[in-house]
């Protein structure tokens, strides 16, 4: 039987980083992985599939709307969708094999199979043919991460009602698209569809979109989408859905009481997601899962049985790849008796729509609560030379900073590239910079990083430079 100082439970960004962070350090490492391919939700039906499909429809959207605009003639211009989609699917081949190269370079023993615990250090894995071997471990790092979240009274038959597993694998550009939540992931999704031809109509039970962010980046983010002839249908509460042939009609009850019935030929269900934890085994090692299922953790990411570790979606916190990927980090480090330190406040949250929308920090709703005062400084993007140059002049950038002190306590963004944009006020945050000092950096010209100096200047004491 192989024995193992740490072995890790998934392979998405949280168990992948925390296999090679724990081979760094001089352990001997085996991740295990259920799927044929390494790379968690994440690699294969999240973050980058989904990326390149919004890239491929930005372009197409960009050259049927606005090339003209800069001289640029596309007469006869079509989508070709499966030869978008055969991109998107080479793209994910492209990463799965790089992180099977991290595995050997690293070497990592790889396992294929659900990894089950038969005690605290001893791991069943049973393939897909129902064979099985045992491996022992001092450590184990679970980082299975999450599933859809599904609705009891919804059933998703997986072909006309779909999650965003199915939404990347369509073999057609829906002509109605109801989507049902108005979070991140259906937004993204959202706009693929939009872009390329779909009616979509987003059905939301609150009465914002991207609640996890400040509110005014929600209700600029939707001013834009129904600007581009997105639909929205918020503080509705969705009943049901029928199929019949290939419509589905979604029953939904507004904020008046009335029933009201949305048609589409697809219908995408994207109301969160929950942890997985199917198949590990807990109850067997004494791990009980919380009300919202997730595992509970210390700050050292340690669960009640020591030597046994959670990272990423199975835990609290935001489901996010990049805050996994830093867990991972941590429960390695703390492994190799080091004393690493994660800034939950400073895990930046982006919505990859066109324009992207980012956040760090706390929110204005958050001070509000916290009774904290604070100054706004608000800067648009239509007043920046490179936002003119580029046409991408739809935005804002937001700084919220401390009243007596100065020091940045939010940064909220939404414009070009804001995805990008947002680690300047991570690292501003992280070394607790003041709106002043950021103001007295100097930012290139003409670039989009001017917009966060000038919300700077604005929250110092209300003085920008180019408004």
């Amino acid at each position: 039987m192989s024995t193992y100082n740490v072995v890790v439970i998934g392979s998405g960004p949280g168990g992948y980083i925390a296999a090679i962070r724990c081979a760094q350090l001089g352990m001997k490492v085996a991740i295990i992985e259920k799927y044929d391919v390494l790379g968690g939700t994440c690699t294969n039906v999240g973050c980058i599939p989904s990326k390149a499909l919004l890239d491929a429809s930005e372009h197409y959207h960009n050259a049927e709307k606005r090339f003209a605009d800069f001289g640029i003639n596309t007469t006869g211009l079509n989508v070709d969708f499966t030869r978008m989609v055969a991109r998107k699917s080479e793209i994910v081949k492209q990463t799965n094999d790089g992180i099977a190269f991290l595995m050997k370079k690293n070497k990592i023993d790889v396992y294929t199979g659900v990894g089950s615990f038969v005690t605290k250090n001893k791991i069943a894995i049973t393939n897909a043919k129902g064979e099985k071997q045992e491996i022992e471990t001092e450590k184990t790092i679970i980082a299975t991460g999450s599933k859809p979240t599904a609705l009891p009274f919804l059933p998703i038959d997986k072909k006309r009602i779909i999650t965003s597993t199915e939404a990347l694998t369509l073999t057609e550009i829906p002509k109605q698209l109801v989507i049902i939540g108005g979070g991140i992931i259906g937004l993204e999704l959202g706009s693929v569809y939009h872009r390329l031809g779909a009616k979509v109509t987003i059905v939301e039970f609150l009465d914002k979109i991207a609640a996890s962010m400040d509110d005014d980046l929600g209700k600029e983010l939707m001013r834009l989408l129904k600007k581009s002839g997105m639909e929205f249908m918020l503080s509705t509460k969705v009943k049901g859905a029928a199929i019949k042939g290939e419509e589905v009609t979604v029953t939904a009850e507004n904020k008046n009481g009335e029933t009201v019935e949305i048609k589409g030929d697809y219908c995408l269900v994207a109301v969160g997601r929950v942890p997985y934890t199917e198949g590990l085994g807990l109850e067997n090692i004494g791990i009980a899962l919380d009300e919202r299922k997730r595992i509970s953790v210390n700050d050292h990411l340690e669960t009640a049985v020591p030597g046994i570790f959670a990272i990423g979606d199975v835990i609290r916190g935001a489901m996010l790849a990049h805050k996994a990927e830093e867990e991972g980090a941590l429960a390695a480090e703390y492994i190799a008796g080091q004393k690493p330190h994660i800034n939950y406040n400073l895990i930046p949250g982006v919505c990859y729509t066109w324009p992207e929308a980012a956040s760090v920090g706390a929110s204005e709703q958050d001070l509000k609560t916290q009774g904290k005062a604070y100054k706004v400084g608000k800067f648009p993007f239509r007043a920046l030379g490179r936002s003119r140059a580029s046409g991408d002049i739809d935005g804002f950038i937001k700084v919220l900073a401390d009243k007596e002190t100065d020091e940045i306590l939010g940064v909220h963004m939404i414009g070009a590239r804001a995805a990008d944009l947002i680690i300047e006020g991570v690292v501003a945050m992280e070394y607790r910079a003041s709106a002043e000092d950021i103001s007295r950096m100097s930012h290139p010209h003409p670039t989009y990083t001017e917009g966060f100096k000038e919300a700077c200047l604005m929250a110092t004491d209300n003085r920008p430079l180019n408004m």
